[in-house]
């Protein structure tokens, strides 16, 4: 048949087809391993430190400071390509030196390896001379406080060469100034691809530029100078007596110079100060520029710099971004600084609760000088009048004008376009509330818990009344359990994105009912109602993840007893789950009050190394955790919480910190007695006056709580999952409201 697939007969199945003689010849061996030449190996190194020239001048300014400069001259050609040179005062570099100055790993700042951890100057490998002689023509000229006379040298691949050839390699007298002089020429002669990388010298120029600039404003009492070959004039010039403010204005400018915060901060504990020069909120340009020194290294971060951006963000307009120089100087064996070839980063620890520390310092000087702003005005032309506002006696304080003056001499801030009404959105936490409206229920002693704070008074007097804070040297510690990640990660997986940028930009409005658990909070020009008990259980499982094993404490005073508390627990729970074997039941839940204490007891050491639940060797309850400073949780669920760490913990492996940070975390969202009784307690002035002074106490804490403490912790910490989804509702719209009433 035509178009018959061909087959193989039933003979030829089974059978060895012939190869190809090319499918029997022996496989390839493998390449053997060989060392490579020193030359391309001195090559390789050189061009991972010496990228461009830049990173030359900066190594050799570094080590020019190093040798006790006070005065740096520093002279470029055709961007550092052609010509790079840098004259210093410093002392200079012994005849004998010379040598082994330019070959690899030569270093008067390192003796052992234990070193590294106290090190304390720029440079301490010696790479930077051995790899620049390695690309380029090297020239050193050189002249020590004790010598007769200068010394110069030439280098190539890290060995002395004659300047000539015939002629002989050592070094030679010459006339010359006490310091040294670093002549670099024909930077990547011997690496046309990377040479022809450069796209323009002035490019280059004005990188070198930079590094000039950031060395001339850190280090006081140096002069520098930078200029083109064959300039008269300079490019950068700081006079060794000038100012660190007076640097800025020379190099960066007025506008910089004149805007200006100063800010200090020092922390014993974590081994750093930082001090340093910020621009206030008068001042922002469009690219964030980033002076930053760890231990006087110019140094790059990326967490610092997105950490000044998010602090900058609430002081300057969208597509602002500020200037800042930050001299941070942490302890030495807390730094590695060989982590990266250039040393343009570098490792510390306590990284991030550093920059936490000093974005805080940043912040609230910002704070103390927003105040006042300044703005450009343009004079009108001559012959335009002018009509200006005549503040009354009235409005002198309030601002509102009452007349019109046309021969006065201020002119009137020009018209902007007016928002629609159905766009604005509340931006200030002073404006009135909803819950302003509300009748306030009488307080019955001024001296209770739930004293209602003064007017003014600051958001830390009102949550820390009646509470007391001590702080501990306590290291944190570094948690790095499996099933802590994979928490984590499972939390992060199951994040909702446009729930989770509600809750980071929602303004907290009011407490609608305690008894359902409902408040509202407005987020853009939309107000949503949310389940508060549903979101803290969420919250407060996420701060457990984050925080686990640095939780704060709460001290019982005086300790209550652990199967005291659990027989209340055990109590409850049999009055609530009725039974006809009344006998059994009984003895069931009096022997599991002694079993979880028992549990307990023998677990103390691990409650209160990951969850600061100290027990002492008695059965005594000492503390309990604090997830969040300014809360207080409902000590009334401390009883049946203790009992569900027994049938409802796995003790058995890792996967027991699920059970206990939910058993935590589902005592601790806010409730008050208001809410657990039966019947309408708050339904009118007449139950409100009857109720108990401690429970009106509990509810007016419980609100401010919520307030001060709990939402702008959510807004700032909380990753919304989607089962949080069915606790939030949307019950106005600012634009569907207005189309309403427009139909109206």
């Amino acid at each position: 048949m035509d178009g018959a697939m061909e087959v193989d007969s039933p003979d030829q199945r089974g059978t060895k087809r012939p190869v190809e003689e090319t499918e029997l010849s022996e496989p390839a061996r493998p390449k053997r391993i060989k060392a490579l030449d020193p030359d391309v190996v001195n090559k390789i190194a050189a061009g991972e430190i010496i990228v461009a020239p830049m990173h030359a001048l900066k190594e050799l300014i570094e080590n020019a400071v190093d040798a006790g400069s006070t005065s740096l001259e520093v002279l470029v050609k055709d961007g550092g390509l052609k010509l790079l040179q840098i004259t210093d005062n410093g002392h200079g570099i012994d005849r004998e030196d010379l040598p082994i100055l330019c070959e690899r790993f030569t270093t008067s700042k390192l003796k052992e390896f234990e070193d590294l951890t106290s090190i304390g100057t720029y440079g301490f490998r010696g790479e930077a001379l051995a790899s620049i002689s390695h690309i380029a023509h090297l020239t050193v000229t050189t002249k020590t406080a004790g010598s007769s006379c200068a010394w110069r040298a030439h280098y190539g691949d890290g060995k002395l060469v004659p300047a000539k050839p015939g002629q002989n390699a050592a070094p030679k007298a010459t006339a010359g100034r006490g310091g040294t002089q670093i002549t670099v020429e024909d930077l990547f002669y011997n690496i046309p691809t990377r040479r022809r990388a450069f796209r323009s010298s002035s490019e280059e120029y004005a990188k070198i530029l930079d590094v000039v600039g950031r060395y001339a404003v850190h280090c006081a009492g140096v002069a520098f100078s930078c200029r083109k070959h064959g300039d008269s004039g300079v490019s950068i010039s700081t006079p060794s007596s000038a100012t660190t403010v007076d640097r800025i204005r020379q190099i960066h400018g007025s506008a910089v110079a004149n805007e200006l915060v100063e800010f200090e901060i020092a922390e014993k504990k974590l081994g750093f100060q930082a001090s340093g020069l910020a621009t206030n909120a008068n001042y922002h340009v469009k690219k964030t520029v980033i002076l930053l020194f760890i231990n006087h290294r110019a140094v790059e971060s990326t967490a610092v710099k997105r950490a000044i951006e998010q602090t900058y963000s609430t002081f300057l307009p969208k597509g602002g971004h500020p200037f800042i120089y930050l001299d941070l100087e942490i302890e030495p064996q807390r730094v590695d600084v060989n982590v990266h070839p250039t040393k343009r980063e570098v490792n510390f620890l306590n990284e991030e609760e550093i920059i936490e520390m000093v974005c805080s310092e940043i912040r609230s000087k910002l704070a103390q000088v927003d105040e006042s702003r300044t703005f450009l005005t343009q004079t009108l032309l001559p012959g335009v009048q002018i009509e200006t506002i005549q503040p009354g006696p009235e409005s002198a304080l309030s601002g509102e004008g009452v007349a019109s003056n046309k021969t006065a001499s201020t002119p009137k801030t020009p018209a902007t376009k007016r928002p629609y009404e159905n766009n604005l959105v509340r931006t200030d936490s002073k404006v009135r509330k909803i819950t302003s409206m509300l009748t306030q229920a009488p307080i019955s002693s001024p001296s209770h818990l739930g004293a209602s704070a003064e007017a003014g008074a600051s958001v830390s007097s009102i949550l820390d009344d009646g509470l007391q804070y001590e702080t501990t040297d306590r290291q944190p510690l570094r948690i790095a359990l499996t099933s802590i990640k994979a928490l984590r990660s499972s939390v992060r997986a199951a994040m909702h994105n446009t729930l989770t940028e509600m809750f980071a930009s929602h303004t907290y409005v009011g407490l609608v009912d305690e008894r359902r658990r409902l408040a509202a909070v407005q987020s853009g020009v939309k107000l949503y109602l949310v389940d508060y008990g549903l979101a803290c259980n969420e919250f407060f499982y996420q701060v457990g993840l984050t925080d686990f094993g640095n939780f704060g404490v709460i001290k019982l005073d005086p300790p209550p007893k652990l199967v005291d508390l659990l027989n209340i627990a055990a109590e409850s729970e049999q009055q609530a789950h009725p039974t006809e074997a009344d006998d059994d039941t009984q003895a069931i839940f009096s022997n599991a009050a002694e079993v979880v204490a028992r549990s307990l007891i023998e677990r103390r050491e691990m409650l209160d190394e990951y969850f600061s639940m100290q027990i002492n060797p008695e059965g005594e309850l000492l503390t309990v955790p604090l997830l969040l400073k300014g809360y207080v949780p409902s000590l009334a669920k401390l009883p049946r919480f203790l009992l569900r760490l027994g049938p409802y913990v796995d003790w058995s492996g890792e996967e027991e910190t699920r059970g206990l940070l939910h058993a935590r975390t589902t005592s601790h969202p806010p409730t008050t007695p208001a809410s657990n009784d039966a019947g309408d307690t708050n339904s009118g002035d007449t139950a409100t006056a009857q109720e108990d002074p401690l429970i009106q106490a509990r509810r007016q804490q419980m609100a401010r709580m919520l307030e001060y403490a709990v939402f702008p912790a959510i807004r700032s910490r909380l990753v919304a999952t989607s089962r949080m989804l069915q606790g939030v509702v949307e019950v106005a719209d600012l634009k569907g409201l207005y189309r309403v009433f427009e139909r109206c």
